[in-house]
């Protein structure tokens, strides 16, 4: 009888500690989530004793849509093992030490072995469809998610306003909101035109949903040219004007960009090259033809006629290409 009593009081507390009798304690280094066919964020909350709110703040998903093999953080339990820590945890879970402290009590960092821990994934800074991230979030972030739209081309840009004068460290979510304001108001698109804003500390944030085509300053006159010329087309913002005798761009924002750009060269299955990686700079904005270099034309400078030393296509083949092909290389070998 006391041996049952003792199996039942276990049973009882691993039950409290997860809030969804469906879910076990796992030591396998994953807590991560393959969405299966008639799954719903709600279905996924519940079984994992979580909330719908917290599954979109842990995956920075901006919509409550799910797609069949989309991976997601989740909950999950843990058996503290001989020389774990909460920051060991911590990391091996993409979650974070308060927490795990929060999530199970904890008044200090102190944990023994065989002791129960609920993991939940950490939360990411997020308002409205706009969602905060360092560069290893990203990555984790873009390898995670499936989208519905072929990607064939990376558009560079710069914001050339608001430029580094106007970030005071901490304010993406104002200045997003402001750019949103002008592109929605003035320019009358639907939302934000880009995809993706890299900040000058590095962190970039999400904008426009990766499965919407961007809509930018491509063929003024011809709207239904600009649509197709952006149909598959994926639009990263990098904060700052970047055209010379102005901002000079931060070791840790130059990171990012070419990170960024490495990410999403082998998310998407391309290779850099003026097909894949293109310059604001060499698409007129007039008629919408791919000038390239050709002078005589109507082009802004974009992405800067100082980004990694020039807007023309051979300071891209020369400077920004070399970069990224190498940083794919690093992140390929970092992954075996």
């Amino acid at each position: 009888m006391k041996k049952n009593f003792v199996v039942v009081c276990s049973l009882i507390l691993l039950w409290l500690l997860n809030g969804s009798p469906s879910l076990a304690a796992s030591n396998n280094n994953s807590n991560i989530y393959a969405v299966k066919s008639g799954d719903t964020l709600w279905k996924i909350a519940n079984k994992y004793g979580s909330s719908v709110d917290d599954l979109i703040a842990a995956n920075g998903l901006q919509t409550n849509s799910l797609l069949v093999g989309q991976k997601l953080f989740v909950p999950t339990l843990y058996s503290v093992h001989p020389g774990d820590t909460l920051w060991k945890i911590a990391v091996a879970y993409s979650s974070s030490v308060d927490q795990i402290k929060k999530n199970n009590g904890l008044s200090s960092d102190i944990i023994y072995i065989g002791q129960i821990l609920k993991i939940p994934p950490k939360r990411l800074p997020m308002q409205g469809q706009y969602i905060l991230m360092t560069r290893d979030e990203f990555r984790s972030w873009l390898f995670n998610n499936r989208f519905t739209r072929k990607i064939n081309k990376i558009q560079e840009h710069h914001t050339y306003q608001p430029s580094y004068k106007n970030f005071n460290g901490s304010n993406y979510f104002t200045l997003m909101k402001g750019m949103e304001e002008y592109h929605v108001t003035q320019m009358k698109w639907k939302t934000i035109s880009q995809h993706i804003t890299t900040f000058p500390d590095g962190k970039l944030v999400l904008g426009r949903p990766i499965n919407m085509a961007p809509e930018g300053s491509f063929a003024f006159s011809n709207p239904s040219l600009r649509e197709k010329i952006e149909a598959d087309s994926l639009a990263i913002e990098n904060l700052g004007n970047f055209d010379k005798g102005n901002d000079v761009m931060t070791e840790a924002q130059k990171e990012t960009i070419v990170t960024v750009a490495a990410l999403l060269n082998m998310k998407f299955g391309l290779t850099p090259s003026i097909d894949s990686i293109t310059y604001h700079h060499w698409w007129d904005m007039t008629t919408g033809e791919r000038v390239l270099d050709s002078p005589g034309h109507n082009v802004k400078t974009c992405p800067g006629t100082g980004f990694f030393g020039g807007n023309s296509t051979t300071s891209a083949k020369t400077n920004f290409y070399p970069l990224v092909i190498r940083k794919m290389q690093e992140i390929r070998a970092s992954m075996q």
